[in-house]
């Protein structure tokens, strides 16, 4: 509930609306924008930007593994943190792949 002041009580007047509806309004507008965004990336672009980015966490975790090793930096929690997004990454990728597989294989079981 909005509180009672003058701003809001002109907000409503030359709205119609209460402070809350015009943020509600406002956030639904983003969510919109962005799903209708999202549906114009086709799936091969999406797993494109995925491999990608996968891919540079690979990258991003190799390069602080080699300045750990090579005493550059000393700050072995953000080193482990880096490896360890870079190898969740990489298994979620993992199972998106095998999934993807077992879907074409049910595919290609179907008969026409």
């Amino acid at each position: 509930m909005d509180g009672l002041s003058l701003s809001n009580l002109n907000n409503v007047l030359e709205t119609g609306k209460t402070t809350s509806q015009i943020k509600q309004s406002q956030f639904k507008n983003k969510v919109l924008k962005e799903s209708q965004a999202n549906e114009n990336t086709s799936f091969s672009a999406t797993l494109k930007k995925a491999i990608h980015s996968v891919d540079n966490l690979q990258k991003e975790a190799d390069v602080m593994v080699q300045k750990l090793s090579t005493g550059e930096t000393k700050n072995i929690p953000e080193v482990l943190v880096s490896v360890e997004k870079a190898d969740i990454a990489l298994r979620l990728m993992m199972q998106v792949r095998n999934k993807v597989i077992d879907a074409y294989q049910e595919i290609m079981k179907m008969q026409v």
